[in-house]
């Protein structure tokens, strides 16, 4: 053989085929293509309006819901006094029938007291009680004044008579009292 140089190449050297040029090498990580930035932000919104809506539906529910369960313990409510004040309903009832065939009134009125102590005991039983009257001072958060009169015998501002009581339920005023109240003469 002669000197001549060997022209075929060895495989080490060898140009790569067009096939094997577009391949990637293990060493290489193919390309992903990046999602369009337009879509995942129609699709966060979508996510994000679902759950609007549903949190929006909850609050709803949840409104409804609590409604219905104030009305039903108003309800409830009055029922339990209702349920409380018949028995002072049926006594006042009997008062009425023993008061027709009466000779005397004493044990009518002694009747009709215990009957108005039945009632007040069972207002005091859902807290409802009557505002302080006459002899004490005026408060116009409990009284509405609609008479005064001079005197020297009580202080001003002293509820004199108590036309019409007051009642509270705990802090709030249910109805106010309509009082006469002293003034100073002069």
């Amino acid at each position: 053989m002669s000197d001549v140089e060997n022209t075929t190449e060895s495989p080490e050297t060898a140009p790569a085929t067009p096939a094997e040029a577009h391949e990637p090498s293990k060493e290489e990580t193919p390309v992903v293509e990046a999602p369009d930035p337009v879509q995942a932000a129609k699709a966060e919104t979508a996510k994000y309006k679902d759950q609007l809506l549903r949190a929006l539906a909850d609050n709803d529910n949840f409104r409804k819901r609590a409604r219905k369960e104030v009305e039903d313990a108003n309800r409830n409510g009055k029922s339990d006094l209702l349920k409380d004040f018949l028995p002072v309903f049926d006594n006042v009832e009997r008062a009425l029938k023993s008061g027709e065939n009466a000779t005397e009134v004493k044990p009518v009125i002694e009747g009709l007291q215990m009957v108005l102590r039945q009632f007040t005991d069972m207002l005091g039983k859902h807290s409802i009680v009557r505002t302080p009257g006459v002899g004490t001072p005026f408060d116009p958060s409990f009284h509405e004044a609609i008479q005064q009169i001079e005197t020297d015998e009580s202080p001003a501002g002293t509820i004199l008579a108590e036309v019409q009581p007051g009642w509270v339920q705990g802090e709030r005023l249910l109805r106010a009292a309509l009082v006469v109240v002293a003034k100073p003469k002069g």
